[in-house]
């Protein structure tokens, strides 16, 4: 059997460096999901379905993360840059060789909508893609090449060692205490119909702008961060979250936007 993934390992370069950490955790990045899930359209509904079965869309959101532990050289190496992009400044240039989130993004894309793609591969796909959606909205996954996207910053949360990257993925979000459908329903409560209006962007390049004007804000003026940190920055975090929940409906139903066939092997 020769599938499609493979294919997809063949176009990218392994690389040397390890990747940054997962962006959001677990609890961030279904709770993106869940936002998203309201706002998609009925035809974008029934084709993830078709593609993902009973799974849901705020399971299929960490599944990269995950994967992230299988030993093999596709996970370790090849799918590694798939997480993130370098920005020197604040415009997306070009990628590197061995590809990136951008890159990922776009082939992903192409393989959903290539009815020639075996269900394994469009199963990988659609789980990326919304993966993906998430990780671009974090604003140390769009590095300055200089740092691994925070995490050679050390610094200290509420007295614990960690680093700054570590802080943006979990630490910043989980110290509100909230399950990940308690912190959607929230975001979702603080989303006007307007909001969703002037959000609604389908353009990755788009986000990865609003990142990188972030990410040098974010950055702290001393290591040890607590309560004034966590006051200042949560409300950013925050609004991340909504934005990507809202840009990846406008994504998936951007990409779904016409009935596509569907195969119905098993692969």
């Amino acid at each position: 059997m020769k599938a499609r993934v493979l294919l997809v390992a063949a176009a990218f370069t392994a690389v040397l460096n390890p990747a940054p950490a997962s962006a959001w955790g677990k609890t961030g990045h279904r709770a993106i999901a869940a936002v998203a899930d309201p706002h998609l359209s009925g035809l974008a509904r029934a084709h993830i379905r078709e593609i993902i079965g009973i799974e849901s869309l705020d399971e299929a959101a960490t599944w990269p993360d995950e994967m992230r532990s299988d030993p093999s050289p596709f996970w370790q190496k090849t799918a590694s840059p798939w997480h993130y992009v370098t920005v020197g400044g604040f415009a997306y240039d070009r990628p590197p060789p061995e590809g990136d989130a951008v890159t990922a993004l776009s082939r992903f894309n192409a393989m959903l909508r290539d009815p020639a793609t075996s269900k394994k591969d469009r199963q990988l796909a659609l789980r990326f893609v919304v993966h993906i959606v998430g990780d671009l909205h974090q604003p140390l996954h769009v590095g300055k090449g200089d740092d691994r996207g925070g995490n050679d910053v050390k610094v200290t949360w509420f007295g614990k060692s960690t680093n700054l990257h570590a802080v943006w993925d979990s630490a910043l979000v989980d110290d509100q205490q909230l399950s990940f459908s308690e912190l959607a329903d929230r975001l979702r409560r603080h989303t006007s119909s307007r909001d969703v209006i002037d959000w609604w962007v389908s353009n990755p390049i788009v986000w990865i702008a609003e990142s990188a004007q972030i990410r040098d804000r974010i950055y702290p003026a001393g290591p040890e961060l607590s309560y004034d940190y966590v006051y200042q920055h949560t409300p950013i975090a925050n609004r991340r979250l909504q934005l990507a929940g809202i840009r990846l409906a406008a994504y998936l139903n951007a990409l779904f936007d016409r009935p596509m066939p569907m195969p119905r092997d098993a692969e």
